[in-house]
């Protein structure tokens, strides 16, 4: 059994004040006996002005959010995951990239977005993320002391051969920080999450930014903590900051697989198309 935590923010535009915000609701999951904590998506700024957000912009060595995940998981020996913040790139892109804290304060894992929200929802509301980010190219499974942790972020979970790559490589847990627009949220988020929960027998932990953004976005929130059964254990609301908890038997993921062992099952098929005209 592991006590775990997921943090909902509403990230400004400022990442210093956020740091401090991440400081307190850090040490209000740490004191609720959560040994592994996540914060949402873009925890260091919510920016979508570019210039505004160059301005902020700093490498991996000298990001205050990153200085701050690394001194609060030594701090409260927890393993803490910076869902992920923007980080400048040698080569003038950014990275959307998350990190993983051990106890010590050392990075045990990076993990770079995958999938660029590059959309056009309804009312207008469009997004290019590959305008201002470099997407990833790496699957993470990290080997932890509690279980085998697997990495996503945010859009990556509209890609079920993601999460399935990672079941298949051992993963009994899946991250997923995010910054769910109101719209799709209101759509699709518990649906998604709770489907790659269910199709891979995996526990998913989804610490989300949720309301009225200084940027002028609104994000959807509901923070979730899923089981491999698809149930729900803990779920914040849909504004404002949340830290929400939960008690993880892994034991249930071995359990839940061999209930229902898709992951075992699973065939390789050929596709053949016919013609209408043709005859079978």
């Amino acid at each position: 059994m592991m006590k775990v935590a997921a943090i909902q923010m509403c990230s400004g535009v400022d990442p210093v004040r956020n740091a401090a915000r991440v400081d307190a609701l850090v040490r209000e999951a740490h004191a609720a006996g959560a040994v592994y904590i996540q914060t949402p998506e873009m925890t260091g700024a919510l920016q979508r002005d570019r210039k505004g957000l160059a301005a902020i912009l700093r490498p991996e060595e000298t990001d205050p959010i990153v200085a701050k995940g690394a001194s609060l998981a030594k701090e409260l020996k927890i393993h803490l995951h910076i869902g992920s913040t923007a980080i400048a790139l040698a080569d003038g892109k950014v990275a959307n990239r998350g990190f993983l804290f051990g106890p010590d304060g050392s990075v045990v894992c990076r993990y770079d977005k995958i999938h660029m929200f590059d959309v056009d929802l309804d009312n207008g509301e469009s997004w290019r993320e590959s305008a201002t980010y470099r997407p990833g190219h790496e699957a993470q499974v990290a080997e932890l002391p509690f279980g085998r942790l697997g990495f996503a972020i945010c859009y990556d979970v509209r890609f079920p051969q993601l999460f399935r790559t990672e079941a298949l490589a051992g993963a009994e847990i899946i991250s997923l920080p995010t910054a769910f627009t109101r719209q799709t949220g209101e759509a699709h988020w518990h649906i998604l999450v709770r489907a790659r929960a269910i199709e891979n027998g995996v526990f998913m932990i989804a610490a989300a930014q949720g309301g009225l953004h200084e940027d002028g976005r609104e994000t959807y929130g509901h923070s979730l903590i899923v089981d491999p059964w698809g149930r729900v254990l803990a779920e914040a609301g849909g504004t404002g900051e949340a830290v929400i908890t939960a008690d993880l038997d892994l034991a249930t993921v071995a359990a839940t697989r061999r209930k229902i062992p898709n992951l075992r099952n699973a065939r390789e098929f050929e596709l053949v198309e016919t013609r209408a005209n043709e005859i079978i």
